[in-house]
């Protein structure tokens, strides 16, 4: 997938009571991931974080907040990307679909490892801002 200008992404940070819901990839790079993927051409970054949501992990996602977009040149080793990301909240239990393998709920300080692209740091803004209200600030 190697190319000259950035792919437009959206990922979903999910929260459900117990936690927030991950992917394991099925494909590379693999990990543990915020579930996401490209917005396809026509769509808007919204339609696509819901579609993404349920073909990855089978949930209706109400997307309630814009967290940040993620932009670092080197995020995905498959090429460059734009990340939009969102908060959204659902209800039930999600389910592997799509490229992913597995699906989990994970608290702040149980997240599996390894996670893929820049999620980390993702998610580490995210935990930040839901403790202290601060967004993240780009870098």
């Amino acid at each position: 997938m190697a190319q000259n200008h950035p792919r437009p992404t959206v990922d979903v940070i999910i929260e459900l009571e117990e936690g927030i819901v991950l992917i394991r990839r099925r494909n590379p790079p693999l990990g543990w991931a915020i579930p996401g993927g490209m917005i396809d051409a026509g769509e808007s970054a919204e339609a696509a974080a819901r579609r993404e949501m349920r073909e990855e992990t089978t949930l209706d996602v109400e997307l309630t907040e814009l967290l940040g977009v993620y932009s670092d040149p080197t995020r995905d080793p498959r090429g460059p990307t734009i990340s939009t990301v969102y908060i959204g909240r659902t209800h039930g239990t999600p389910r592997a679909a799509d490229d992913a393998a597995e699906a989990g709920v994970f608290a702040e300080h149980q997240l599996p490892a390894p996670l893929a692209f820049d999620h980390a740091r993702i998610l580490a803004d995210y935990f930040r801002y839901r403790r202290t209200g601060e967004r993240p600030r780009p870098a």
